[in-house]
């Protein structure tokens, strides 16, 4: 796939106390129904502009970095957890003035966006899964325990330096990240990311039991899904891929075999070559 993207703009707008960037652009910029891109930890909105560009040709898409994340306000008070960033989310699209939202979801993106869609079953048209989802049997990675572990993780988090956070995130990848891409992740791991990404782990608690919990709430909607794995993820095995299926029997499954844990940065066009048709198909329905 080789099509130029489309241009995208930004702006800023305060949800819930939190002032943030928005990236947004599409055929439809006004539109009710919107593609909504949700990125994870530690990610940010910047982390979709590539498959936005290739999207906005059919219909209106949208990111934004969640609070504590890119260019978001990241105070040290704010709930960081799976309820305030779904919470701050609604209020968002809410002043976006999206009715509908296609989720596109990865990491940390997929409690955020899934608790929201729970909460609004009605406003969720559709999902795209990205190494995220409703992970029942799911026990914290290596990382995450030690982030979720008092001391020890601050300790972690102030010994990160640029070369370590390359080293880390080339774990598992068959494909290599993209230089770029990785250095303004860590560019955008300041004092107030790495104290947001504590707070939020050590306020998650049960993943498995929180999966449970929001797929049943989920499940009778059964809505149109396409799940995109990155086969060699060292943090979220790709079992989860096929296991979405429990809660959304419609789900299509896009496995990339020699992706990890980032496949829209080491893999963008088998992404896009699952994820556009996808979207496509879902914008053109009445």
């Amino acid at each position: 796939m080789n099509e130029t993207p489309w241009p995208l703009n930004e702006r800023h707008l305060t949800a819930c106390g939190i002032r943030t960037r928005i990236l947004e652009g599409g055929a439809h910029p006004h539109a009710t129904e919107a593609v909504v891109f949700v990125h994870g930890n530690p990610g940010a909105g910047e982390d979709w502009r590539d498959l936005m560009g290739r999207l906005a040709p059919h219909g209106r898409v949208l990111a934004m970095d969640m609070p504590g994340f890119g260019h978001a306000d990241k105070p040290a008070a704010y709930p960081y957890s799976v309820e305030g960033g779904a919470t701050f989310l609604g209020e968002a699209l809410r002043q976006l003035g999206v009715v509908r939202a296609h989720l596109v979801l990865h990491d940390f993106g997929g409690p955020w966006g899934l608790a929201w869609a729970a909460m609004n079953p009605l406003g969720l048209a559709s999902l795209t899964l990205i190494n995220t989802g409703l992970l029942v049997g799911y026990k914290w990675h290596l990382m995450a325990r030690i982030w979720r572990t008092p001391v020890l993780g601050e300790l972690q988090q102030m010994l990160t330096t640029r070369s370590g956070f390359r080293w880390a995130l080339s774990i598992g990848q068959r494909r290599p990240l993209p230089r770029a891409f990785v250095d303004r992740m860590y560019d955008d791991l300041d004092s107030g990311t790495k104290r947001a990404i504590l707070k939020l782990y050590r306020a998650t608690g049960d993943v498995s039991q929180r999966s449970e919990m929001v797929g049943r709430m989920l499940a009778p909607l059964n809505p149109p899904t396409l799940v995109v794995w990155g086969a060699a993820d060292p943090y979220l095995p790709v079992k989860f891929a096929e296991a979405q299926k429990r809660f959304f029997p419609r789900a299509e499954l896009a496995l990339l075999p020699d992706s990890g844990h980032f496949p829209f940065a080491d893999n963008p066009d088998g992404v896009a070559a699952a994820v556009v048709p996808f979207l496509q198909q879902q914008l053109s329905r009445p």
